[in-house]
């Protein structure tokens, strides 16, 4: 806050500090943000301000590339980023969507709606039980993809009555972005800070905004998550990609914590099993269930857009329904691109958000 007040509408922000720590870092290269002079910094600032994260922890980070989890579903082949990310969860909610029926029912349809909701509770049933770091996991997380697997899970599925619900989860504060090439090259891209102004703490030195994602571990020893040294978090990050039988290739992702993986499935299942066009995908209206960015009810919540109808036949399944706005943020920032066999690309962009999907 310039001179410790909230700017106000119309002004200029300057930030001078993060700009300068950008500069360094294009100058110096990326090492220096944890083992150079910004590390050092950093390493300062944090211990000023009482952080247990010193210049020795940044100096024994190494990035660490890993093969991505994948679903065969009835239209391709599904990509995902492994845990520590909820990237099972995205897939897994289309693998057993896919043996729901969803051709049977209409689009966008109270049928519809319940299957993606009833497939998305199996799914953070199998996360919130195995995903963690995954150093710590007992199972292979692509075991948890496989078809017996997602036919055990869809199994479980009433297809006329809704499974009772809550189960507690985190908020989050996210972007996604996509990028699709010339020649093809294809990039599904997710970042946070987690929750808006992540920890709250602006290190002196360099102005970085620093980042909160330790609140994902638990302080019980014997939960799932729980904090110890060199642990990795559980998190929502989770950006998607898919390879499709007829040739094309989807990146697509959107903001919203445990919103990611059920606003992915409402995309492409709209786009790609119904045939929707991209950006009527993003913008129809969507559903929510459960607690993400900041709300405190565990509810199925859906946009007023939805036919009157449609909800009340998800509360006669037995699902608590809450009605949102018609474009309602609860609901995700949206995104997707789509390169076709014969060279086109086309891309779409949420209207709940200040996005664009742009072609240079």
């Amino acid at each position: 806050m310039p001179a410790g007040e909230v700017p106000q509408p119309g002004t200029r922000l300057v930030q001078s500090k993060i700009a300068a720590t950008l500069s360094r870092i294009a100058s110096a290269g990326t090492d220096d943000f944890y083992r150079g002079a910004l590390a050092a910094s950093i390493a300062a600032d944090l211990k000023a301000l009482g952080s247990p994260v010193s210049a020795a922890d940044l100096a024994a980070y190494q990035a660490t590339e890993r093969p991505p989890v994948h679903l065969s579903h009835s239209r391709g082949t599904l990509y995902n980023m492994a845990p520590p990310t909820q990237g099972m969860v995205s897939l897994a909610i289309l693998g057993i969507a896919d043996r729901l029926g969803l051709e049977r029912v209409p689009a966008d349809s109270a049928a519809y709606v319940h299957r993606m909701v009833e497939a998305t509770k199996q799914a953070f049933f199998m996360r919130d039980r195995h995903v963690t770091d995954p150093k710590y996991m007992t199972v292979d997380p692509q075991s948890l993809l496989a078809p017996a697997e997602m036919d055990r899970r869809a199994a479980r599925i009433d297809l006329e009555r809704a499974l009772a619900w809550p189960a507690p989860q985190p908020p989050a504060d996210t972007v996604w972005m996509g990028v699709i090439d010339g020649e093809g090259r294809a990039v599904s891209f997710i970042q946070s800070i987690y929750h808006e102004f992540g920890s709250g703490l602006v290190l002196e030195g360099t102005g970085i905004n620093w980042q909160n994602r330790g609140a994902s571990f638990s302080l019980d020893a014997s939960a799932l998550n729980t904090l110890e040294p060199g642990r990795k978090p559980f998190h929502t990050l989770n950006p998607a990609m898919a390879h499709l039988s007829d040739g094309r290739v989807m990146v697509y992702g959107t903001m919203g914590g445990e919103g990611q993986p059920q606003t992915q499935a409402a995309v492409f299942t709209r786009h790609v099993v119904y045939g929707q066009d991209l950006q009527a995908a993003v913008s129809a209206p969507r559903w929510l269930l459960g607690r993400t960015w900041g709300q405190a009810t565990q509810s199925l919540k859906v946009e007023s857009r939805f036919d009157p109808s449609l909800i009340e036949s998800l509360r006669a399944m037995g699902h608590e329904v809450e009605v949102y706005g018609a474009f309602d943020e609860t609901m995700g920032h949206a995104g997707a691109i789509v390169a076709h066999p014969g060279g086109v690309i086309e891309g779409a962009s949420d209207p709940r958000s200040d996005g664009a999907a742009i072609g240079w």
